[in-house]
């Protein structure tokens, strides 16, 4: 058998995706929890399983079950898409508050388990394909979207068809491009606590332009039309309304011609909860809403003169009534109740995890290589639960706190069961929780099965200039000071949607170790933009999504060779996807004095293409500031090309389309400047294709060496 290499690794295994448990739903009596995992490091069919104080047991294995035959529903391949979803099987569940009851699709069928009852998962009859099963907090009924159409099945049996779209360009109970893309809200619908009304999102995209993805490969097959909100164009018409299942509709009623973005909703003990959004995105309300009226009320009012960044799990309530949300104050994002900050100055806010009556459970940074587990309530006030360097977040219930934690070693997962703060005190393995919370708690760890990368990352950190940018620089694992130079490859994404340099094990730097083990210093640095290190810094790039960026990679890069005179500066690539790979056209465009080589891998090159809530909100709109769209676009320089480059787009994408790169390589052509295009089919934002994504990468090495004049190691 051939020995593995990094690039057959990461393909096979999803980029150590695979195996990783994900999804906990937390018992209510705190004694265990649920959650999805792959059965292995190279198996893609997620599973539910359940981890108690017996141990792990597979509850469901979608290879074992007997049903009906369908294919999975097109919402749910989209939906799957903007989740950046990798594997198959049970990729997502509901259950009910109790944990009692549980609810999944399985290739558009709708599965109900009982965990009370000793049956095994059984098939229910539903009106077609289902997507998005949610079963209602008593377990009493399951809601399903279907051909747009949001329907309630009880659990008895009778199917209840409770909004029908009124045209084909409507639909209930699914998330428009742009709410699932760019504002973290996946979902489209939610339960009133009593399981007897939904709230539920309407999205009407009759003004919006269609587009067409095609597959060249197989011309046999018509192109698929797509509703893409580019920027400056019609976003989609999405209203609420509170379904009841007695056939009552109420709508919620909100200045939509002010505030036509939704990028939240739910339902708690209170009533409905939403939070809408201007156009410009300089301003959020946060509105309580009267179920039976639709009549809302303005609860807060947040604005800035960039842009209002949207945390995942805000705006949200406790039990008392206080508004969970979010606030920017100069350097720092705070968490803030009722109104007040209760984090302090320099500890940046990333996620609201839940609210458990007064105590809020969240993620924040105060150093932005890692994302601790922190909690507030009144009494104890604000506390780090998590300890060791790396990324940590977690769910909380019934006095048991899971803590799963991505460290440079690995990945944990434990589940502390038990009352906190009760008996001995102690810290226990490489990601020590805070011991005064946990002490005494019995601990239940939940295996990964994710592969450990067969290359080990050599990682020198560093803080690279003035702004003490956080850079890594990884070398050879043969190397030796005083050798033949090496050549350099910056690999950076340093957009606002990433890091790439932090503590936890990720994908970015065992890939970086292979290409470093080919012959190069490799350097990745997080600059300006990127997330965790507070308002300010994440928005000087509001006008000019590229100038900053491309100094930050140059200061990185003089830093790295600074610390290691060995780096040949005149040898030096940089490569990216997405944001990234409009980042390295950029930067070669710009700055051929430093970068001698650059590879594009789905850029947005056109800033015009890119939906409207994403672009728009560095951007502007492009009637109102054209001349930032001209900035932040490589298209307009692409005749300063005196570099080689290497342009690579999946056909299939439907995030970043293909027309970015073929309209730069157009240009290109036109001002006669040599470069390559690589084109992918069938391939979308993100390639899974084993023999896409390995040959990609040898590709890309291939390319460089030749670029740089890198021979082989072989050769070497």
């Amino acid at each position: 058998m051939d020995k593995i290499t990094l690039p057959r690794q990461l393909a096979r295994t999803q980029r150590f995706t695979l195996g990783l448990p994900r999804s906990f739903t937390l018992l209510p009596d705190g004694g265990g929890a649920l959650f999805l995992r792959t059965r292995g490091p190279e198996d893609r069919t997620s599973c539910l399983w359940l981890r108690d104080a017996a141990g792990e047991r597979l509850l469901v294995d979608p290879g074992e079950l007997a049903g009906p035959a369908r294919e999975v529903p097109a919402a749910e391949l989209i939906r799957r898409e903007r989740a950046r979803e990798r594997s198959g099987g049970i990729v997502a569940y509901s259950t009910d508050t109790a944990v009692r009851t549980v609810a999944f699709a399985l290739d558009g069928a709708l599965w109900v388990l009982g965990l009370d009852d000793g049956r095994a998962a059984r098939p229910a009859a539903t009106a077609g394909p289902v997507v998005d099963p949610r079963i209602d907090p008593t377990g009493r009924r399951v809601a399903y979207v279907t051909e747009g159409a949001l329907h309630v099945l009880e659990l008895d049996g009778a199917d209840l068809r409770l909004a029908a779209p009124e045209h084909a360009e409507v639909s209930y109970g699914l998330p428009e491009h742009v709410a699932a893309e760019e504002m973290h809200r996946p979902r489209g619908y939610w339960w009133s606590p009593d399981g007897e009304r939904l709230l539920a999102a309407r999205v009407d995209v009759t003004g919006v332009r269609r587009w067409w993805i095609g597959d060249p490969a197989n011309p046999d097959r018509p192109p698929r039309a797509i509703a893409y909100p580019a920027a400056g164009t019609p976003n989609a018409d999405v209203s609420l309304w509170v379904l009841g299942l007695d056939g009552a509709r109420t709508g919620i009623d909100w200045d939509r011609t002010a505030y036509e973005y939704l990028p939240s909703a739910g339902w708690d003990a209170h009533g409905p909860l939403l939070s809408v959004q201007s156009r410009d995105q300089r301003t959020v309300q946060v509105l309580a809403a009267d179920p039976g009226s639709g009549v809302t009320t303005p609860l807060h009012e947040q604005r800035d003169p960039a842009w209002v960044e949207l945390i995942p799990g805000t705006p949200a309530r406790t039990a008392s009534g206080a508004l969970v949300h979010a606030a920017d104050e100069g350097d720092t994002r705070h968490l803030t109740v009722g109104g007040e900050p209760v984090t302090p100055a320099g500890l940046q806010l990333r996620e609201v995890l839940s609210v458990d009556g007064e105590s809020v459970l969240f993620v924040a940074s105060d150093e932005p290589t890692e994302e601790h587990l922190w909690s507030y309530d009144p009494v104890r006030g604000t506390e780090r639960l998590s300890s060791a360097p790396g990324l940590h977040t977690g769910a909380r219930a019934g006095g048991s706190l899971l803590l799963a934690s991505s460290l440079d070693g690995g990945h944990e997962f434990r589940l502390f069961t038990g009352p906190e703060g009760t008996g001995p005190a102690g810290p226990t393995g490489p990601a020590a929780v805070a011991p005064a919370l946990l002490a005494g708690a019995r601990t239940l760890p939940i295996a990964s099965l994710a592969a450990d990368p067969v290359i080990t990352p050599r990682i020198t950190r560093l803080r690279a200039g003035e702004l003490d940018l956080r850079t890594v620089l990884l070398l050879p694992s043969w190397y030796a000071p005083g050798g033949d130079p090496l050549p350099v490859l910056l690999a950076p994404y340093g957009g606002p949607a990433g890091q790439l340099v932090t503590r936890g094990r990720g994908w970015a730097m065992a890939e970086a170790q292979w290409f470093a083990d080919e012959g190069f210093a490799v350097v990745i640095a997080d600059g300006r933009g990127t997330p965790g290190r507070g308002p300010r810094w994440e928005k000087t790039v509001r006008g000019d999504t590229l100038s900053a960026p491309i100094e930050d990679q140059v200061t990185a890069l003089r830093a790295a060779a600074g610390h290691c005179p060995d780096l040949d500066l005149g040898r030096v690539a940089i490569r990216g996807w997405s944001y990234g790979g409009t980042l390295a056209v950029a930067a070669v465009l710009r700055r051929p004095d430093v970068f001698h080589a650059a590879i594009s891998g789905a850029g947005p090159s056109d800033q015009r293409l890119y939906d409207t809530h994403w672009r728009e909100r560095f951007l502007g709109h492009p009637d109102d500031e054209p001349e930032a769209y001209d900035r932040s676009s490589p298209i307009t320089g692409a005749a300063s090309l005196s570099r080689p480059l290497l342009l690579v787009h999946g056909l299939a994408d439907d995030n970043v389309v293909a027309a970015h790169t073929l309209r730069l390589s157009a240009a290109l052509l036109a001002a006669q400047r040599p470069h390559e295009v690589l084109p992918l089919s069938n391939t979308t934002h993100s390639p899974t294709d084993e023999a896409v994504v390995e040959g990609l990468l040898r590709h890309q090495l291939n390319f460089l060496r030749v670029s740089l004049n890198v021979p082989p190691r072989s050769a070497v």
